[in-house]
């Protein structure tokens, strides 16, 4: 009677470890599906390549930048190097690391998803680069060049959030984003210091500013679109433009800092 007790509760433990390893499967499942998703977006809008519209500019920022703070990398001692925050890099005026994109005026286009992927290094224990835009479904890959282990932590509001350790020489990591989302934070839970911002939209028009603060937007169809440029302290300004066909026009920004969007 009590080994038949014993293996009644063995029984019924093994049940419960098996549903609770389902339970842990389904975010996975979920997530492969909201990629497949993704993927299989409808067909590409052709462009006339004939009509194709080019808007270039640049972004300042007149405001007082702040001296870089030195970050104290001394808990990893793999960490080398000299390190700085990144949060208004600007030289002259000329405002680095800012986001632009077409926000508004393409409808219900669609575009083809590159078959390149982009890349996210962690390098010195930083992140290469500090901004960068990526297309909905496309290849997301993150490489560790450190002699460490780092731990990639996207914290979305509108994709899957996920959370993943990569030792030294470890495969690089691939991912991609189902739904677009501006301004995305990245960090690394072994090393707080490492922060950075990924924006996710539906089209090919999308730039990062230089050192020069200069950024351009090619291959355009003919139109009258909102140009928004967000920056991680700075917020977002917008304009509109309209371009004709073969046209280029220029759309500069200056912000003023304190606007909509401004990450804390």
């Amino acid at each position: 009677m009590k080994i038949r007790s014993i293996l009644v509760l063995l029984t019924l433990a093994l049940l419960a470890l098996l549903l609770a390893c389902s339970k842990k499967e389904e975010p996975q499942a979920s997530n492969k599906a909201e990629e497949k998703a993704a993927t299989a977006a409808a067909p590409a809008t052709p462009v006339d390549p004939a009509t194709a519209a080019t808007i270039t500019g640049s972004v300042k920022y007149p405001g007082a930048v702040p001296k870089a703070a030195k970050i104290d990398m001394s808990q990893d001692p793999a960490c080398k190097g000299d390190n700085t925050v990144e949060t208004i890099v600007a030289s002259n005026g000329n405002l680095e690391n800012a986001f632009v994109y077409v926000k508004d005026g393409l409808g219900s286009r669609t575009f083809d998803v590159p078959k390149d992927a982009v890349q996210l290094d962690q390098k010195g224990c930083r992140y290469h680069p500090h901004v960068l835009g990526i297309m909905t479904g496309q290849k997301f890959e993150v490489i560790n060049s450190d002699p460490t282990t780092h731990n990639i932590h996207p914290t979305p509001k509108d994709n899957r959030e996920w959370n993943e350790s990569q030792p030294p020489k470890a495969s690089p990591i691939d991912k991609s984003f189902a739904r677009e989302e501006i301004m995305l934070p990245v960090k690394c839970n072994q090393h707080p210091w490492m922060k950075m911002y990924i924006n996710v939209v539906k089209s090919p028009y999308f730039a990062v500013t230089d050192k020069d603060g200069k950024y351009t937007l090619k291959g355009l169809p003919p139109g009258t679109y909102t140009i928004a440029v967000v920056h991680e302290k700075l917020g977002t300004e917008t304009q509109q433009v309209t371009v004709g066909a073969k046209e280029s026009k220029t759309v500069d920004f200056t912000m003023k800092g304190g606007g909509p969007g401004a990450m804390q």
